[in-house]
Order: structure tokens, then sequence, then C-alpha cells
């Protein structure tokens, strides 16, 4: 397979580095791109490039996107890896911090996705990886907005496979389980912060240990390389899925939430919090 250019965010930890690296040893071109350079040093090392950009920074997300084209002349593949969480009480986040969420999850992978499909239109080939998550179809209680996010990168992303098809640009969502990520490290925290106190104090405290189980030494949580590794088929694919779901319990719970009645499935989800 002729080696792809590939531009991947959120590129200094987690999901994202594990891709950058992941796709340099399939032999292709990455650009790795993150606010944390100096987190990236391991891709430089591997013959990768790195790029620093804030995915909310208009100039930052243009300016990376213009320089992977200046250099090679194309693009092939975007990985919209970043992305952030938010856990607490409808009632007790504050907005702000909803838009927020919002701003990194839907609306900066949006507007990379403006910025790369003339390049892969005017190629008639390409591909756009949406990282999302059991997430994405799943809703769980405590984490409204995180979810409403993830719900929405995957209404967009079916939309813009279904518009760009013709163009012979494939669209690609990932939906991880539970990953040994930094991104997952500040959940029980934050629920501590946000709902710790109020009237959801039970339910955060309960959440926030049951994070830490599950993140803990003996956590089964899936190494972010199985992801990696499903960004990669997807990449490489002459027929790819829509849809990848990986990592641990990832097939189980949206197979669960797909086959069980909503209060039924409710009534799972909630038990252990009760």
């Amino acid at each position: 397979m002729a080696a792809k250019v590939c531009l991947v965010t959120g590129a200094s930890s987690g999901i994202g580095h594990a891709t950058a690296l992941e796709l340099l040893r399939a032999g292709h071109t990455v650009y790795g791109a993150a606010r944390r350079v100096r987190k990236m040093d391991s891709i430089r090392a591997a013959g990768g490039h790195v790029l620093e950009m804030d995915v909310t920074d208009e100039e930052a997300v243009e300016r990376a996107v213009d320089t992977v084209v200046g250099e090679q002349q194309r693009i092939d593949v975007l990985v919209n890896n970043a992305g952030i969480g938010l856990h607490g009480a409808i009632e007790d986040v504050p907005l702000a911090q909803a838009r927020h969420q919002f701003e990194v999850n839907v609306f900066a992978p949006a507007r990379l996705v403006q910025l790369v499909l003339p390049h892969l239109r005017a190629q008639g080939s390409g591909t756009i990886v949406n990282v999302s998550s059991i997430g994405g179809e799943i809703a769980l209680p405590l984490g409204a907005w995180y979810y409403a996010s993830k719900h929405a990168l995957e209404a967009y992303s079916d939309t813009l496979r279904q518009e760009v098809k013709a163009f012979g640009v494939d669209v690609v969502l990932i939906q991880p389980g539970i990953i040994k990520t930094e991104f997952e490290s500040g959940t029980a925290r934050e629920l501590r912060e946000i709902s710790g106190r109020g009237a959801y104090r039970r339910v955060a405290e309960a959440m926030a240990r049951r994070a830490e189980t599950e993140l803990g030494g003996d956590s089964k949580a899936s190494d972010p390389v199985v992801v990696a590794k499903a960004i990669r088929e997807a990449v490489e694919s002459t027929r790819a899925k829509p849809r990848y779901a990986v990592g641990h319990l990832a097939r189980t719970i949206l197979l669960l939430n797909r086959l069980l009645p909503d209060r039924a499935f409710d009534r799972m989800v909630t038990r252990p919090f009760r």
C-alpha cells in the first residue's frame, strides 16, 4: 500500500499519540498536532512531524493544514482525535463549560473537515476518521454534555459520509470503550469538584470511586494501542466500516443498549450508583 499523508490531532497523549506512532510504523507520513509539543518527541524520533496546535484556535488550525499540504502537496487522512470530557450533574455543570465541550468535541473537528475536504475532493480520495466513543450511542448519569457532544459528532459524521462518498472520500467513526488514557484519569476529580457537595453528591462519589477502580492498577481498561490499530485498519482498508467499536466493554455495552428497552438499560447502568 502506498504511504498516505496523515494529520492526527490530540497526538500528545493517549489514543492520538498511539495512533501517530502506529501509522508511522506502517510507513505512512504522519503529522501529529497538539498543544503540548514537548510530549510528542517520540513521534518526531520515529520520523513523524510535530505541529503545535490548539484545535479551538482558528489560525493555528488553518496553519497546520497549510503546513501539511505545503510540505507534502497532498493530504490523505484526517484523524480528528482531540477531545475533552466533562463530568457532573446537568443541574451543576456551568453552561460555559458545556459550550467549551462542544467547541472542542464538535466544532473543532468540523472546521478541520472544512479545511481538508477541498484537497480530498480534488484528489478524488481520502479518509476522515472521527474518534467518538461508545458514548456516541449510549448515555450514563453525570455525563450529559460529553455524551451529547459525541452523539452530535456521530450524527454529523453520518451526514458527512453520505455527502462526500461521491467524491471518493470515506468517513469512519471510532467508538472506544474503556481506555487507559490521561483523558479518563481526571474523571473522578471532576465528578467531585462539580457535583461532590450538592444534591447529586452520593451518585457523584459512587461514580468517582468506580472510575478510580476501572482505571487503577488492576483495571481491565484497554491500552490506547488497541484503538490505534483499529484506526490504522480503517485508514488502510479499501472498504472501511462506518463504525469500529473497540476496547474494553465497547461491543458489549453497545449491544445491550441496542437490545434492551430504554428503561431496562437505565436500570442496568444506574444500579451500581443507587
